[in-house]
């Protein structure tokens, strides 16, 4: 049999064998292919070559210290003006029950992403930080994407190398990878005209790997973007890790249209979700890892995801974060235990491997089937 009715992915999957890297035109051929299953298998096999089975996932919490931000970014439904009757800012001494709470329920990482606040002294940041890692030392901190650092550089009028230390020497163990949105400088300037441009924003990741820490890259898809903005986002990327090599994990996020300047417009397909998950695995061989985000994908399509070249599923996420709660397609909390988390991947295929922030495994998850089969080959 052909490996492929698409005889562009027969040609995308001959540099594949002998390690040549895929050009523009070779995302757009992976992202205008109908023949799924064929795309499905180059993506999976390139997983396997680097991951085997192994698909991680971490004990989390998602808090968003503020949803006050000067940003109107059309796509956003979390954002509030100060005014606004949902606006909250939380205090340091909430932010610190928030981290206990997280901690006593087996969080190893806490994720801070929040609002562009103009309300805010920098000095509650670096107090949050500090705060929570003076009673849980050993809680990572993953906070503030590139977008907050750019804001706290300019309107705190501080340079960047001083933002990222001053943040560093308070707590801040790694960075999320949001803000990126769409790099395409056209379509950007559509959706979110007053935040900063996807120069700055590589820019500023390339300092943060500079400093020593790891970072996450997004990019958020189905909306107003090309296939063309997608996949020159994607070797943007490739290129900024090149350079910098401090990108752990690439996460795309698919677009949720309720609530936002953009709701007239449908969300993407299922199709569309697992396709970016495939060519972001084969664009993108620099990144070890690729993160079907269930909050934002659904349970069942991060599920298939992990054949389509996804090794991570994010987080349990002990309790979702308001921003968290905003973007999610699944009805009820953004939440799952470790046991469901473990399930979900075992019943794909594959096995399920608890790990830390900076990808390290902390035990490796035998989970129900294995126990069983273990039981009956002891028997």
């Amino acid at each position: 049999m052909n490996f492929s009715h698409d005889s562009k992915l027969t040609s995308i999957a001959e540099k594949l064998d002998v390690g040549e890297r895929l050009s523009l035109n070779d995302g757009l051929a992976l992202y205008r292919t109908n023949d799924l299953a064929a795309l499905a298998k180059l993506a999976d096999t390139v997983r396997r070559e680097r991951h085997g089975a192994a698909t991680y996932f971490n004990v989390n919490r998602h808090f968003n210290p503020t949803n006050v931000c000067y940003v109107d970014c059309k796509f956003c439904n979390f954002f509030a003006k100060p005014r606004d009757a949902h606006a909250y800012t939380h205090s340091i001494v909430e932010g610190l029950a928030i981290a206990t709470k997280a901690v006593n329920e087996g969080a190893t990482e806490l994720h801070i992403v929040a609002g562009l606040n103009t309300k805010l002294p920098f000095s509650y940041w670096t107090d949050l930080l500090s705060t929570i890692k003076t009673h849980h030392a050993h809680l990572h901190l993953k906070a503030f994407t590139m977008v907050e650092l750019d804001h706290f550089a300019r309107f705190y009028k501080m340079t960047d190398e001083a933002v990222i230390e001053s943040l560093k020497a308070a707590g801040m163990d790694s960075c999320p990878g949001g803000g990126a949105e769409i790099f395409a400088e056209e379509t950007r300037d559509k959706l979110c005209t007053h935040k900063c441009d996807a120069a700055r924003w590589l820019n500023l990741a390339g300092k943060a790997h500079n400093a020593g820490l790891k970072t996450n890259a997004t990019m958020l898809y189905g909306h107003i973007e090309t296939i063309e903005d997608r996949v020159d986002h994607l070797i943007r990327l490739r290129e900024q890790q090149d350079e910098s090599g401090g990108f752990q994990c690439f996460i795309p996020l698919a677009f949720y249209p309720p609530g936002s300047q953009l709701e007239h417009l449908s969300p993407p397909s299922a199709i569309d979700s697992l396709k970016t998950i495939a060519v972001a695995r084969l664009m993108l061989d620099n990144f070890a890892h690729i993160k079907a985000y269930w909050v934002m994908l659904g349970k069942s399509i991060a599920q298939v995801a992990l054949h389509y070249g996804a090794n991570d599923l994010d987080g349990t996420i002990t309790e979702g974060g308001e921003l968290s709660e905003a973007y999610s397609v699944e009805a009820g909390e953004v939440k799952m235990n470790k046991s469901e988390i473990v399930t979900l991947i075992e019943d794909a295929g594959f096995e399920a491997v608890e790990r830390d922030t900076l990808y390290h495994p902390i035990k490796r998850n035998v989970g129900v089937r294995a126990t069983i089969e273990n039981l009956l080959a002891a028997v």
